[in-house]
């Protein structure tokens, strides 16, 4: 190379901004065409070229044109050289590189599809020579302008990875045209480099533009830093990252929220998805029941009614509780058949919750203890107890109606008072904010708006008064432009897109089908899109688990089924006209959300597993049927927080969604997905229509009733094809069947 041209290869911008050496680095290799060309593919009007550089084996991906592009770290050696040679590729790859180098052997594979959006898949394994330290690791995306220069290209970082959420960065190129990408980190595959390294993937995937990418996790530098090698002679994957590509990025919340989801659905598709098991529910339900009437810790009276703890020996009876349980119990008698004595009993004691003076139910009981202000009122806690208060009035439920109604008028005036801004939490009396922010100063309760909006359409179902209408309609304007900034608690989230979704229905407005993808990408944003095997997580299960708030560390079971009971109402609300990734995304989260949440509950987890006390709030005893608090992707101990009576509701929600009683069969029908539709055809005859994701699938099963036998059975799919059971016992057949489309069950005595 010539010193003009050298020096034409180094020259920067005047304006560059902070960059690391290995922008530079990259940037002077491609810019002067200093490496070697192994190998190229084609993925639609992208090009594909695998290319050896000094310390790096690259694949750079560019859009015909001179659109742009972004470079891929595909293996690393600080002191390069290596020997990189192409291999025989495994099925489904179209390219597989071996590479060897003072630090062991890499092996690099490729896998494309052009199906709908674009999708490419890098895979990387090292077997160290050597026990193999690693006090660093660089990025590994970099994105490019239409002459290789990762200085020149501009655009916008829309969403990283959270915490352990799942390991994604969704961007976009404002300059070239390159379009937008989501990138996937599939940490699942990575946990052995998790467990030799003694690491954690936290805020893995995000990066500054243009370095941006997966940094693996590793140990803290110090005078004495962690010796945790990765062993000698075995192979440990160091990378499986899923790149999905789109034509054209947009500036645009509703749109962007679209493709977001639309990608990440491809993505998903890339993955190999975690089992699910069977979870007897009912029988969980049955004996939280049990415990709810009969231990002492899980109750208390007051002016003469019961009411529910928060927590074993913690915190004091509040309205969001017992309206939480209270609803739970309600939905279980309807399913039962009757409503359960309990019910009535926890109706009763509602009234005592109501302040005739202001106006409106408040948090706690009028003999709450001095040491909590019982003025203070989290800006969701207004709004969470008149949603279960109307669940149970369009039901029926006269008290309820009445509370509510007598309620609703304050809430509005909270709304108006905060113009749809809703501080973190502040005072009942005066709306005086006592903490308007959360930790980052920025936003308060962004998605109560949602919350509320959908309180506004249950009154509006309720009364038919066009207020209410109004009121839904201007609290999700409200929250327009908060793109991936919108998620405060996850079920608020859900909630939000619900509302969105039944405004879609009654108004015939697109915008908020459009806007409902907002809350939803805001809410998958922020899930475990992997499965933990860190610590303590290995013992629990941790897939598209959504951690409780923007910031969390932890999944809770509250936010877990209360989310659950709101996509619920999502689909029934949607049709057609719904996003598929959207569709197969939501029902893939409520199938997890039945296996995951069974390892809330201490009777399940290992005894060393659950954190010793002092708790948050109250004791744990595992020896009730009380989901714990807080789950932790990072391994942390389970239950920290602590035992959550108020999160009892989990399993007689998910008995009675995924139990379904046949009136006359020896069977109830067990299935993990939301039955769209149950038609008896016949004495020994069922359709089924199930709704899931179009590419996925849902376990179903026949579960024995009560001294009778399991008779011979045929599930036919509405084609013809006979499905034949996964798994046989007296007591259950299971089946693994299509999450979308008519089911056939058929059987004989």
């Amino acid at each position: 190379m010539s010193a003009a041209t050298l020096q034409d290869v180094l020259a920067l911008p005047a304006d560059v901004p902070g960059v690391s050496a290995y922008v530079l680095g990259l940037r002077a290799e491609l810019r002067g065409g200093a490496m070697r060309r192994l190998a190229s593919e084609a993925l639609g009007d992208l090009s594909i070229e695998l290319l050896q550089g000094a310390d790096s084996i690259w694949l750079v991906v560019r859009r015909d044109g001179g659109r742009g592009g972004v470079a891929l770290r595909a293996a690393y050696t600080p002191d390069g050289g290596f020997d990189a040679r192409l291999i025989t590729p495994m099925p489904g790859e179209v390219l597989r590189l071996e590479a060897d180098s003072v630090i062991g052997r890499h092996v690099v594979a490729v896998r494309v599809t052009q199906a709908d959006l674009h999708r490419l898949q890098l895979q990387a394994w090292l077997t160290p020579r050597a026990p193999l330290l690693v006090p660093f690791h660089p990025r590994d995306l970099y994105v490019l302008d239409g002459r290789d220069d990762p200085l020149g290209a501009e655009g916008r970082v829309e969403a990283a990875q959270r915490g352990v959420n799942g390991g994604l960065l969704y961007l976009r190129f404002d300059a070239p045209s390159f379009g937008s990408l989501l990138y996937l980190q599939n940490l699942t595959e990575l946990n052995d480099y998790f467990a030799a390294t003694q690491t954690v993937p936290d805020a893995a995937v995000g990066g500054e533009w243009p370095e941006l990418g997966y940094l693996p996790p590793t140990p803290p530098q110090s005078g004495t830093p962690p010796t945790h090698p990765l062993p000698a002679g075995e192979e440990v994957r160091l990378s499986d990252a899923i790149l999905v590509f789109r034509d054209h990025a947009y500036d645009d919340e509703l749109e962007m929220a679209r493709q977001f989801l639309q990608m990440l659905g491809t993505a998903y598709q890339a993955l190999p998805l975690p089992r699910t098991d069977y979870r007897d529910w009912l029988w969980r339900a049955e004996r939280t029941l049990r415990d709810l009437e009969t231990a002492p810790q899980a109750t208390v009276r007051h002016y003469g009614h019961r009411y529910v703890m928060p927590y074993p020996g913690g915190e004091y009876p509040d309205v969001m509780v017992q309206l939480s349980v209270l609803a739970a119990v309600h939905d279980h008698g309807r399913w039962a058949g009757a409503p359960l004595p309990l019910e009535d009993e926890l109706r009763r004691g509602l009234p005592r919750f109501y302040d005739a003076e202001l106006g409106t139910i408040r948090r706690y009981l009028p003999n709450v203890g001095d040491d909590k202000d019982a003025d203070a009122v989290d800006s969701w806690y207004l709004y969470h107890p008149m949603l279960n208060l109307a669940r149970l009035a369009l039901d029926g439920d006269a008290l309820a109606r009445d509370l509510l109604l007598k309620s609703v008028d304050y809430g509005i005036r909270a709304a108006h008072h905060f113009r749809y801004v809703w501080p973190i939490m502040y005072d009942v009396r005066d709306f005086s904010v006592k903490t308007r922010a959360r930790n980052d100063d920025r936003f308060g309760q962004t998605d109560v708006g949602g919350l509320y909006a959908y309180v506004m359409l249950q009154c509006y179902a309720l009364t038919g008064e066009q207020r209410f209408l109004d009121e839904a309609r201007a609290a999700i304007d409200a929250a327009v432009g908060m793109r991936f900034n919108l998620e405060y608690q996850a079920n608020l989230t859900a909630w939000g897109a619900a509302a969105c979704m039944r405004l879609w229905r009654i108004t015939d407005d697109g915008r908020y089908l459009a806007q409902s993808y907002v809350y939803l990408a805001s809410f998958f944003h922020n899930c475990e899109l992997w499965e933990s095997d860190v610590g303590h997580a290995r013992h629990y299960r941790t897939f598209l688990g959504a951690t409780c708030l923007h910031d969390a560390p932890y999944m809770a079971i509250y936010e877990c089924f209360d989310s659950f009971v709101a996509f619920e109402a999502y689909l029934a609300d949607s049709g057609p006209d719904l996003e598929p990734a959207a569709r197969m995304l939501i029902s893939e989260y409520c199938k997890y959300a039945l296996d995951r949440a069974w390892f809330y509950y201490p009777d399940v987890l290992p005894a060393e597993v659950i954190a010793g006390p002092p708790h948050q709030s109250g004791v744990i005893v595992p020896k009730l049927s009380f989901p714990l608090e807080d789950l932790y992707g990072d391994g942390q101990p389970a239950g920290q927080v602590g035992q959550e009576i108020y999160g009892c509701g989990a399993a007689m929600v998910f008995a009675s969604r995924s139990q379904h009683v046949v009136e006359g069969a020896p069977f109830r029908l067990f299935c993990n997905l939301f039955v769209r539709a149950i038609e008896r055809t016949g004495d020994r005859a069922l359709t089924l229509q199930l709704d899931g994701g179009e590419t996925c699938h849902a376990d179903l099963a026949l579960v024995r009733v009560k001294r009778r036998t399991l008779p011979k059975a045929v599930l036919t799919t509405a084609g013809g094809d006979q499905l034949r059971p996964v798994a046989t016992s007296k007591d259950r057949v299971d089946y693994r069947v299509p999450a979308s489309g008519r089911l056939i069950l058929t059987w004989s005595e």
